[in-house]
């Protein structure tokens, strides 16, 4: 089956079944949205899923329900991207949670938080385990709907001027790092840095800050940040499985006829897919191409780890104690993470582990 036949097939049936074409007709007006997206073309992975959504969701409806996708700051920058569908400046938009926790850090967990859920745990916590309803019962008090749109799967831990040997290493470093990754970071002693991506090279070359991370290998070397901070450290322990949602004004997801709901139900989860789908293609040869140009790779040592862990769990415990939407949506996601990880050490990492151990022997 076509994807564009598979997308028009869960437009109607979720709907409600086989519909004559004169009734599918009356109740399919033509709808035109904006999308704003929190990323830049350069992203093209990135922003690459809302041309997908577009796309797809076009298709799906013969062309009568257009949602139009703008790169960050053609409308509004990605600050702004939440609070633009919540006050319907634009329908739609394809961001990150964690980029708004300045109004509730309880918006941390709809993408990543640190030593959390992988890629594939986070979806099946998102689609099975009821945490894209708690998180939608969170965005309604902003009037907003979230459907998952990607996930970069698991992030690397950042580019460093220096070495970083030891937690004793990270005092006083000057790391561009955001959200509660940015409290964490704090606590081992480095002074967490709110910059935009598109600032980042300079403020590395001229010393302003002293590392930076942003999401992996395909991106990062866009970006550069080898030429000027050489020390290229992984895993990005707050980011092991980082979504992206596109957001929707909820009373304009309200009013949509429910084959448009359908149709950009299933465009969603496509793109949900294809962003991973992509960023696992196209990280390994970004990743040998960075070694080769003098990006020297480094793992955080085990006692900057175990810190990381300890103080994540602190923050959480602080949050928990004084943040009642924080708690109830936590409180799912580390059950549901214990239950996920206790599966995963059975079949999965002992697969994995045997494939990388056999690799390596040729």
């Amino acid at each position: 089956m076509k994807r564009r036949d598979f997308i028009q097939s869960a437009a109607v049936g979720v709907a409600g079944g086989l519909v004559a074409s004169p009734a599918i007709a009356q109740s399919s007006p033509d709808i035109r949205w904006r999308l704003s997206s929190g990323f830049p073309k350069s992203l093209d992975t990135l922003f690459g899923a809302s041309e997908l959504l577009s796309k797809y969701v076009a298709e799906a409806t013969d062309g009568r329900f257009q949602i139009q996708p703008f790169a960050s700051g053609e409308i509004v920058g990605t600050a702004q991207a939440f609070d633009a569908v919540g006050n319907a400046t634009v329908e739609i938009a394809h961001t990150c949670s964690y980029y708004y926790v300045g109004k509730d850090l309880t918006f941390a967990i709809g993408t990543a938080i640190p030593f959390g859920l992988n890629s594939r745990q986070m979806n099946a916590w998102l689609y099975h385990g009821g945490g894209n309803d708690l998180l939608n019962e969170f965005y309604a008090k902003y009037n907003v709907y979230g459907l998952p749109g990607g996930n970069t799967g698991a992030q690397m831990g950042g580019w460093f001027r220096k070495e970083i040997k030891s937690l004793q290493d990270l005092q006083g470093i000057k790391f561009r790092i955001p959200g509660l990754a940015g409290q964490l970071m704090a606590k081992l002693g480095a002074v967490p840095q709110q910059i935009a991506g598109g600032d980042l090279y300079p403020a590395l070359e001229r010393g302003t800050i002293d590392a930076a991370e942003w999401v992996a290998p395909y991106d990062d070397e866009k970006l550069g940040f080898y030429r000027v901070a050489p020390f290229y450290y992984y895993p990005g322990f707050w980011e092991g499985g980082p979504t992206i949602h596109f957001y929707i004004n909820l009373q304009k997801w309200q009013e949509l006829p429910k084959q448009y709901q359908a149709a950009l139900q299933a465009a969603a989860a496509y793109a949900n897919i294809d962003i991973q789908a992509k960023y696992d293609a196209v990280n390994p040869p970004a990743l040998r191409r960075l070694v080769a140009n003098g990006a020297q790779l480094r793992p955080f040592s085990q006692d900057i780890m175990e810190a990381g862990y300890k103080a994540a769990n602190e923050i959480y415990d602080e949050l928990s104690a004084n943040n009642a939407a924080f708690k109830k949506i936590f409180d799912s996601y580390r059950a549901f993470r214990n239950e996920e990880y206790l599966w995963f050490q059975v079949a999965e990492y002992t697969y994995d582990n045997f494939m990388i151990r056999a690799r390596a022997r040729g």
